[in-house]
């Protein structure tokens, strides 16, 4: 392939009076096929599958072997020309399709299972922000109300079971 490649997807470009120029073209399309809307069957497989279908995707484990050695990390498609590997940059993003989970490419790997906002809306309505500060369980008091106050509780151990408040 080129000598030069695109920065972030690492797509091989065309060079001035190149031959076979539909042959770098191919393979970039290839990759952008890979990469654009990526979908992978399993995050962190090392071996590579016994019986591909072109379009399939795998991100590599660690420690490859066969003909994944050597892309540790990277998103393993099969294609009708056989294996091709989009490198993992920081910020690269896929869809787990059997869990619908998504996994973010960071510095020291993929991150999978976490949504990172500041605030969440619904039909343009916030449902959930920032985590409030944290709710003591109510105590002592004159009148002494234990069904309620354990109600109370409960509601504040679930909110701070999803995060909702501080502990």
């Amino acid at each position: 392939m080129s000598d030069e490649d695109s920065a972030r997807l690492g797509l091989p470009l065309l060079a001035p009076g190149q031959a076979q120029k539909e042959m770098w073209h191919n393979e970039a399309l290839a990759l952008l096929d890979i990469a654009v809307q990526a979908g992978v069957e399993e995050i962190d497989r090392n071996t590579p599958p016994a019986a591909p279908q072109p379009g399939q995707c795998w991100i590599v484990g660690a420690a490859p072997t066969g003909v994944w050695s050597g892309h540790a990390g990277a998103i393993a498609g099969w294609t009708s020309g056989g294996w091709r590997f989009v490198a993992p940059r920081p910020g690269l993003a896929v869809r787990h399709l059997p869990s619908g989970q998504m996994a973010i490419r960071e510095a020291n790997g993929w991150r999978t299972g976490e949504l990172r906002a500041t605030r969440m809306l619904i039909d343009g309505v916030q449902v959930v922000g920032a985590q409030g500060a944290a709710i003591t369980v109510p105590t002592g008091g004159a009148t002494i109300d234990a069904e309620l106050r354990a109600c109370v509780e409960t509601i504040l151990i679930m909110l701070r079971k999803h995060g909702l408040i501080a502990a």
